[in-house]
């Protein structure tokens, strides 16, 4: 797979340990391909003239924006380097990184000293992936003064100063970036908010860590890029309909066809062979002439509550038709959601997507989880998420990877926990955070669009984990389409379904 794994602090630090300690790279030699990755992009930025400010803090962080400060002044940059803390405190490359920009005559003066003026450019290297307390005192009125400096860049080194690694925190206050340069691996940190707001563009610089650094730490975060979407499987060219995977929808309370809609055209525009919505009666002839290419199967909302065997049979039946399960979008809150919901639980051995309304129902009706099996994939969004654990939104606001993760091995299966990161913490370890997407796709109905996704890359026969990390990433690039074509407040759930036509002619 071509994925890109995310690392937090401390995988980062065992990193750097290993590659200095037992691989016996130096840290310095690593130190000096960092800033001169910050250099290339201040280069990009500023000019000879422009007054530049680096700085340092007296950690590792603080060393390497010595370093760039000194390539800088050494290329006829002018460049002032600002030292917070105290240098006795410093490291030990610290403090060598200081003697060397000293005895360069590089302009080095203390915090302490220095009168606030005007800049072009700020490098923010006084905290890096380390901090794990509130920034306070002198440093907190050090953030404040080069917030209002009046500088048109700000790039940061490794991650921004005062942004939490881990979970993107702001950690009592916090430096906003224009570039971010990060070495080696992209941080958490830096794609989970607010921590993504304050990275601006982020830059992963190759600074000489070996892959087996990474790798013997088996790392179980990842995002995908577009070069990944030729992961999707192919459909081959003599095949028919039912070669490709049947998808059952089941969804629709009365008056309720729009959700079933979207998630059947998602299905059909992924590759799906067959669609089929298993809906009410009343929903049929709109469903009929807006999707003439669905299969509509229709009961009575009364059999249903009364769970005659008639409307069990029906249902059972569906089961063993399909190859992959929609349950929840629009079946409303009836009081026969939870015979629908348990009958199919019960009768079905194929990947369930479980969203929305069948969400509540299994919140509603908690002994219904005993149910679940590997192949089920849940898609709450926060208020769901809430609803199905009993914690405050704002908690799993707060805690979204451990929140998707403790809800997904406490059943052994896939959590896609929306929200403006999504986070899908998949059945076998790995846990996928979306980096496609934007604002515009909060919109009624995107969910019934991803599920539909999801469903129609099941259909094609991808494996669960592997379906649900890819359709949050398409869902997201497809609202990113959207967004291009109609701006910020236009989009419809329908156009996402549209631009996943133009997404996948990349995979052809």
């Amino acid at each position: 797979m071509g994925m890109r794994y995310l690392v937090s602090g401390s995988q980062m630090k065992e990193v750097d340990s290993y590659t200095i300690q037992s691989i016996g790279i130096p840290s310095l030699v690593l130190m000096e391909q960092a800033a001169a990755a910050v250099v290339r992009e201040v280069q990009k930025k500023a000019e000879k003239k422009d007054r530049i400010w680096a700085v340092c803090g007296t950690g590792n962080n603080g060393a390497d924006g010595i370093a760039a400060a000194r390539l800088l002044h050494l290329k006829g940059y002018t460049v002032t380097v600002i030292l917070a803390g105290t240098k006795e405190n410093g490291t030990d490359e610290y403090r060598k990184q200081l003697a060397i920009a000293e005895r360069l005559g590089v302009n080095l003066i203390e915090y302490s000293d220095f009168i606030p003026g005007r800049c072009e450019l700020v490098i923010d290297a006084v905290f890096g992936v380390g901090l794990s307390r509130e920034v306070s005192g002198v440093y907190r009125d050090l953030l404040a003064t080069l917030s209002g400096c009046g500088a048109s860049w700000v790039v940061a080194v490794d991650i921004p100063s005062g942004i939490h690694a881990d979970t993107g925190e702001i950690m009592g206050t916090a430096l906003k970036a224009d570039v971010t340069v990060t070495f080696g691996y992209e941080k958490l940190g830096t794609l989970l908010y607010p921590g993504r707001a304050y990275s601006g563009i982020v830059v992963v610089a190759d600074i000489g860590f070996p892959p087996v650094s990474l790798e013997r730490l088996s790392p179980e975060l990842f995002t995908f890029e577009p070069a990944d979407i030729r992961m999707i499987p192919a459909r081959p060219a003599y095949s028919n309909k039912g070669t490709f995977g049947r998808v059952l929808i089941a969804a629709g309370s009365k008056n309720m066809s729009g959700a079933a809609w979207l998630s059947a055209m998602a299905a059909y525009r992924m590759g799906a062979g067959l669609v089929k919505i298993f809906t009410v009666e009343e929903n049929r002839a709109v469903l009929q002439t807006s999707l003439p290419e669905a299969i509509i199967t229709t009961y009575d909302p009364e059999e249903a509550q009364a769970s005659t065997v008639r409307f069990q049979t029906l249902l059972e039946a569906q089961c063993e038709w399909a190859s992959v399960i929609v349950l929840g979008p629009g079946i409303g809150q009836e009081p026969y959601t939870r015979n629908l919901v348990e009958t199919v639980l019960a009768n079905a051995y194929v990947p369930i997507i479980l969203d929305a309304d069948g969400l509540n129902t299994i919140a509603a009706f908690p002994e219904l989880t005993n149910y679940f099996t590997e192949n089920i994939i849940v898609t709450p969004h926060l208020g769901e998420m809430a609803r199905l654990t009993g914690s405050p939104v704002e908690d799993i606001r707060r805690r979204l990877i451990p929140a998707a993760r403790e809800y997904a091995d406490r059943y052994g299966i896939t959590c896609v926990l929306k929200d403006a990161v999504t986070v899908a913490a998949l059945k076998d370890q790995r846990t996928y955070i979306n980096t496609s997407g934007n604002s515009s796709m909060a919109k009624a109905g995107a969910g019934d669009v991803l599920t539909g996704i999801i469903a129609g890359l099941l259909a094609l026969g991808m494996e669960e984990s592997d379906a649900a990390a890819m359709g949050v990433y398409l869902h997201g690039r497809a609202g990113d389409l959207v967004r291009l074509q109609s701006g910020e407040h236009g989009l419809l759930a329908r156009e996402l379904t549209e631009a996943l036509a133009d997404i996948l002619k990349e995979t052809e």
